[in-house]
């Protein structure tokens, strides 16, 4: 068995000040796959940036305080790539810190922090070239025989029932009619969405909550935190969870908890 967790933790430095430390120790995984952690390694306590009880792999954004992603796992890790390594396109290189291919624990996992467009313009146009090159760049991974678990905030929502509100956000980025699409498409390619095929089609749950009005308190949220798996990965799948209250406690997203079966 293997337990593999995905977190947007809003910055891993305020994270750790409000209980990451402990939320980690309970849930007891092998792997972490962290998003926006906002900080370079020598800015984090050194226990954190260079475990001796883990490994640790980081890729943080070159603009200080922004973005970032990170991998730590009980087995040695692998670096793969950090960006879209291989792609040939204009988002290959990743100055942002949004792309980390690992391997460790017997699977690839490439860690993802997908561009917000919520700002409009510019970003969002940004936003959906990255899409589009990601998704070119992903299909190469799909028929190894290896698991391969694609993991992170991809800042959409798939569908009505991945949304509290889906008729006040249809206007919304993260939840526009083509990135909806674009989602659709992406699961056509062969990926698997783990929470989904292991829940079925409910509303909800959540992964991501407004900080405004009383967003967290009614579970009034957004599942934009995702693990897809390729054939290999799903075959594997066993169980999964949200554990909404450390995204109301810690941060402004759940920790996601895959556990997959042994080979």
């Amino acid at each position: 068995m293997v337990k593999v967790v995905t977190w947007n933790v809003n910055s891993l430095r305020s994270a750790l000040k409000k209980g990451y430390e402990d939320e980690i120790a309970t849930i007891q995984p092998d792997v972490v796959m962290l998003q926006e952690v906002r900080a370079l390694p020598e800015q984090l306590p050194a226990h954190i940036a260079s475990p001796t009880d883990w490994h640790a792999a980081w890729h943080p954004a070159e603009k200080k305080g922004y973005s970032g992603v990170g991998v730590m796992s009980r087995h040695p890790i692998e670096v793969l790539g950090t960006g879209m390594t291989g792609a040939g396109g204009e988002y290959e290189a990743d100055p942002e810190g949004r792309v980390l291919r690992v391997r460790t624990a017997g699977m690839q996992l490439v860690c993802t922090y997908l561009p917000s467009g919520t700002t409009g313009g510019p970003r969002q146009t940004f936003k959906e070239a990255w899409m589009a090159e990601w998704r070119a760049w992903l299909q190469q991974l799909l028929p190894l025989n290896e698991p391969v678990i694609v993991a992170g905030d991809l800042n959409i929502a798939h569908t009505a029932n991945d949304i509290h509100n889906p008729t006040g956000n249809k206007n919304n980025s993260g939840f526009l009619p083509h990135e909806r699409d674009f989602f659709t498409a992406l699961l056509s390619d062969g990926w698997t969405d783990a929470l989904r095929a292991l829940l079925g089609d409910q509303k909800g749950p959540y992964t991501w909550w407004s900080m405004r009005g009383r967003a967290r308190e009614l579970d009034r949220g957004w599942r934009i935190d995702y693990m897809l798996c390729n054939p290999a990965a799903a075959a594997r799948l066993e169980a999964i969870e949200i554990r909404r209250e450390a995204g109301i406690t810690i941060s402004d997203h759940a920790p996601q908890i895959l556990t997959l079966s042994d080979p």
